[in-house]
This record gives C-alpha cells, structure tokens and sequence, in this order.
C-alpha cells in the first residue's frame, strides 16, 4: 500500500516523513555574516530563526494521519489509535516567544550592532558601513496557531470517535499532546468520556455500544494523568478547564473508591485482625500468673489492652486527619468529618494549587483577589466543605 494506506485494525500504517523533512527544511537559518567592529573584534549578528513549522506540510501531513485512520470500518485496536496520536505528535511545534522575550531579543541585536563608540555613551554616532543589520523578524504567530489548533482538533476527533475505546495509555498520549500545544480546553471533555464513554463491541457483524457504570473502580483516573492534565490547564491560565479536570478526576466517585481499595483495605483489615491478636496475647499473658482465674486473668487483660490501643489509635487518626501544614491556602471548614477529609484530600490540594497558581504570589496579599473568575474560584471552594483564605490560619493571625 502507498503511504497514506492503512492496514485492517491492528495493521495500520501513517506515514509523515515527508511532512518531516518539509518541517526540517523550513525550520533552517541562515548563516549569520560576521562585521568588523572599530577595535578589530569579530561579531556575528544574531539572526532570527521564526518558530513554527511549515503549515502547509503540517495541515497536509494531519489529513493523511486523520484519512488513514477514519477510512477502515470497525473498531481500532489500542494500537491503531496510539499510533494516530503518536503521528500527530511527533510533529515539531515550537511555541513563538512571548513579548519579553522578543523585547530582550531586539535589545541584544541592537547591543550587538552598536559600535564601541555608541556603548560609551555616543549614542547619536551613526552606524558605521561595516555594522550588520539588525535582524528581520517574519510574523508567524497566525500560522502558528493555525497548525496548533490544527494537531489539536486532529487529536480530538481520533479520541471522540465512538468506535474508539479510550484506554489509560491512549489517555495519557492523549492529555501529553495537549499539554505540550498549550490546549487544555478539551481535556475536561475527554476525562469525562473516558469514565461514560459507551464500549462497542462486535455482534453478529455489526458495532453495539454497551453502557458503562462511570462510579467502578477501573473508570478512576490515574493520578498522575489528573495531575498532568491540571498542571496544563495551569500553565494555560485556563481557570475553567482547571475546575473541570478536578471535577472529573480527584471529585470523581470512581477515584475516591479507587482510593478506598488502595489505601484503605490494608489498615481495614489490620484494624479487624487487632482485637484477635490482643485476644491471643491476653490468653498467653494469663498464664504465666497465678493470682487470678486464667478467663478473669484473660478479659482484664483484653479490656486493658484493648483500651490503650483504642485510646492511642484515636488520638493518631485526629492528629494525623487534622493536620494542615500541607495547606496553603484552601483548607477544610469547620464540622467537616474526618472521613471526607481524608477522602476528599487530593481534590483540596488539587484546588489548594489552582488558588496559588491564580491568584497574588505575595503571601501578604493573600485574599485580595478580584474579579469573576477568583469570585467563582471562592464561591466553588466553598461549597465542597472547604474554605479560601481562612483569616484565622492566615499569616500573623495565629
């Protein structure tokens, strides 16, 4: 088959090494001349390379990925649906520098063109015949993020499509490629589906989609894909895609039972497995004396050690449930039960992050936030049991 051809299912193919050496050829600078300054010092003039592949061989090379694999009927393999993302992804999209970086840019050329007189302080000298001139920058924001928009929606028709089944693996290659293009917007859309999205499933040859329960354990999110995807919606300053991945991962009933068999099957039966133990010991210590009957001897024992036991695991379970020193910003309301708390504590320090990331670095400004998008943030904080900004843990108030 061509290029472009895609085997059945587990077989297929993409093909983007000529929209590569297109994207190579484009991204190439010139070689900068050299100028001869007044001291007899050699200086390059730094030459601006524009970021950006070339869109023309990008938005080419994403229909052929997108062709090959919309094309075939049926349901695609893990596989096939890892190698479309994988396609996308290995296309080189640089992010254009922000403002202060280009100003910095402008003012070493200008550094580096100005003679030595200009730099001691003749700056109404004119440039000299051998001076190179200052670098040329080409506009390529617009077409920049025409070919990021473009790798995006190409990404989020391959994972939308109904035949596809969204594993962790795809879901992970999923929330890297939109973190690494500075898209975050879809992936509160797409953590959702991937807990509701119906499963299809061939019968009788043709494509039947079962319904699935979005609160079993294996529809939790991993914890490090939640945690990546938020720190994109961060980095994106995209305050309701934030809000959204917290809600469809840490909020999720899926993750808290998921939480519940990970953490706390162990101690459960540690703490079932406890009394039995103190029983046995209590039997064992009732018969090396000789003052009491060995039941009598036996329960005293029991009683005893079972109220030391009880009395110290109670106190470590509030101490350890009630501790806030991880706490920054958002911290628990008053009332709160222990249980929720420590349920619920990934999805407060997931918020805890958002409140720091989005609002006054200054510790002293805590608080002073305005506008709609902070007023939502505190209002939304507030209702899950938690409280932005508490005056009496903030700084001095103590």
């Amino acid at each position: 088959m061509g290029s472009g051809s895609i085997l059945p299912f587990d077989g297929r193919s993409f093909t983007t090494s000529q929209s590569r050496a297109k994207v190579k050829q484009s991204q190439t600078s010139a070689a900068s001349e050299a100028s001869q300054s007044r001291f007899g010092r050699t200086t390059s003039a730094p030459t601006y390379q524009p970021p950006g592949p070339d869109s023309a061989a990008v938005l080419a090379a994403v229909d052929r990925v997108l062709k090959a694999f919309l094309g075939p009927v049926g349901i695609p393999s893990e596989g096939a649906t890892l190698t479309a993302l994988r396609a996308i992804a290995q296309i080189d999209v640089r992010p254009l520098p922000d403002a202060a970086e280009r100003r910095s840019d402008d003012a070493a050329a200008e550094t580096v063109r100005r003679p030595a007189s200009q730099l001691l302080g003749l700056d109404g000298a004119a440039p000299r015949s051998g001076d190179s001139p200052r670098p040329k920058r080409i506009p390529s924001q617009q077409r920049l993020n025409v070919v990021i928009d473009k790798l995006s929606d190409a990404a989020y028709t391959i994972v939308t499509q109904p035949t596809v089944v969204i594993t962790r693996q795809i879901l992970e290659e999923y929330v890297r490629l939109q973190a690494r293009l500075g898209k975050p917007q879809s992936l509160p859309q797409i953590l959702a589906l991937y807990a509701n999205k119906p499963r299809p499933e061939m019968a009788a040859g043709s494509i039947r989609y079962v319904e699935r329960n979005p609160s079993k354990i294996d529809s939790a999110v991993d914890p490090a894909v939640a945690g990546a995807a938020l720190d994109a919606a961060i980095e994106a300053k995209d305050l309701e895609a934030a809000i959204g991945i917290v809600e469809n991962t840490y909020a999720a009933k899926a993750f808290l039972r998921a939480k519940l068999l990970r953490k706390a099957l162990l101690p459960g039966f540690a703490v079932a497995a406890t009394p039995v133990a103190l029983y046995y010991a209590a039997t064992q210590l009732a018969q090396v004396q000789y003052a009491l009957e060995p039941k009598i001897a036996t329960g005293m024992a029991l009683v005893g050690a079972l109220s030391y036991v009880g009395f110290t695991a109670s106190i470590g379970l509030v101490a350890h449930f009630t501790a806030n020193d991880q706490m920054k910003r958002v911290t628990w309301a008053v009332g709160t039960p222990l249980r929720h708390r420590w349920l619920h504590e990934e999805e407060r320090a997931a918020l805890d992050k958002i409140a720091c990331s989005f609002g006054f670095s200054e510790e002293h400004r805590y608080g002073e936030e305005e506008g709609e998008e902070f007023s939502f943030l505190r209002e939304y904080i507030l209702s899950r049991s938690m409280i932005l900004d508490a005056v009496e843990l903030m700084p001095g108030m103590n």
